[in-house]
């Protein structure tokens, strides 16, 4: 179809909002995005783009700037979180056959870069305006706001989260289901050189991440404990880092070391969302965590949602009708998506074996793996990191 002649209209100015919004306005199409929040931007914390996602940004041309604001990562190290011992060192980010780079982000900068690129590509961006309804059947899709206005356009693309609107009215309701486990999220100063490098600390019942972030001058610490009590999904709920410091009592001192420095923390409850069965109806399509939310095991939110960004805009370029793109779309999209959720599903129960013989087994044979056959053991998830949306076939 002529991008010249299509008008967009997106809901939500996250990762996925922004990127989309860049994508086709770039690409010549008309888009406009509404976000319910006062301001466009994130409450700080850390991200991994890995290189499937920086490939998006380069796309988007924002691959070297990405790279200034980011430190780049030379792999992924598991430990022991009891006793510190490494486990396992994976060398991901200089192994992968990728040109692009795996980078350790600020949730931040990189809504800046978005928000900058959609504006500079001439995407109408309105804040404090919440879309409540929408009317996707007909000949233009129909949005209307709070305040009472309404606009239409050929195509509504919902990027509005978790709790989408967009989602309820593609997929029907499906309740999430509470995971046994909630998170807290923390930016420490003042800790030392970190390395270049997300550190996983694994036990009983919950693990730590860390990474460095702006240069190292900031460290990402992420913590996920389970527990049976029910925490609110978000990243809003402020907590007490005392209760973070019992949670991880007893353990090695790189975890205390990260616990000593947290000032300000944050808990949100972890939940399982399905893969939307359906990405689209009329001219709504889903992207982002609207249609694939998934746990922080594996580290593709941002990236997923970088992904249908890209593969939207092809999509719409190599179809005729908005319909016929949206079918191509959510076909290509949904197989991918499950395989990624259900992956980090997956790292999930790794990390947090509780059985000390087994878990003393399972360490065993990481460790065995990556120093007998480390190629071999490294490649295990060279589908999700090598993948390249800006280049893979549309069939």
């Amino acid at each position: 179809m002529k991008p010249d002649a299509v008008e967009v209209i997106v809901i939500g100015g996250g990762v996925g909002g922004l990127a989309a919004a860049a994508a086709l306005a770039q690409a010549g199409m008309h888009v406009r995005l509404f976000e319910r929040r006062t301001i466009i931007g994130e409450i700080g914390a850390g991200l991994q783009i890995t290189p499937n996602g920086s490939a998006v940004l380069a796309a988007l041309g924002l691959g070297e700037a990405a790279r200034e604001m980011g430190v780049a990562a030379r792999g992924v190290v598991l430990h022991d979180g009891l006793t510190g011992r490494v486990v396992m060192r994976l060398p991901v980010g200089q192994r992968l056959s990728s040109p692009h780079p795996w980078l350790l982000m600020h949730r931040a900068d990189l809504m800046t870069l978005l928000h900058e690129a959609a504006c500079k590509a001439g995407v109408g961006i309105e804040t404090d305006a919440e879309v409540v309804r929408i009317a996707p059947d007909g000949r233009r899709a129909e949005v209307v706001l709070a305040d009472g206005r309404s606009a239409a356009a050929d195509l509504v693309i919902g990027a509005d989260g978790v709790r989408s609107l967009a989602r309820g009215l593609v997929e029907g309701d499906l309740a999430p289901r509470f995971t046994g486990q909630v998170a807290w999220r923390a930016l420490v100063r003042g800790m030392g050189d970190h390395p270049p490098e997300p550190h996983v600390f694994m036990g009983p019942g919950r693990h730590m991440v860390s990474y460095p972030l702006r240069g190292g001058r900031l460290v990402n610490v992420v913590a996920v404990e389970e527990r049976d009590e029910w925490v609110p999904e978000g990243w809003h709920q402020p907590d007490d880092p005392i209760s973070l410091a019992m949670a991880f009592r007893g353990w090695c001192d790189a975890v205390r070391l990260r616990i000593e420095h947290v000032a300000d923390v944050h808990l949100w409850g972890l939940f399982r969302h399905p893969v939307a069965r359906r990405w689209a109806r009329g001219r709504l399509v889903l992207v982002g965590d609207a249609a694939h939310p998934t746990l922080p095991f594996l580290a593709q939110g941002a990236n997923m949602a970088l992904e249908d960004a890209w593969l939207l805009r092809r999509v719409l370029a190599a179809e005729e009708s908005v319909s016929a793109a949206l079918a191509r779309f959510a076909a290509l999209r949904r197989p991918r998506a499950e395989r990624i959720v259900a992956a980090a599903d997956h790292n999930s129960r790794l990390y947090h074996l509780r059985h000390p013989l087994v878990r003393h087994l399972a360490h065993g044979a990481l460790a065995a793996s990556a120093r007998l056959a480390p190629r071999l053991f490294a490649r295990r998830y060279d589908w999700v990191h090598e993948y390249d949306a800006t280049a893979a076939p549309l069939a």
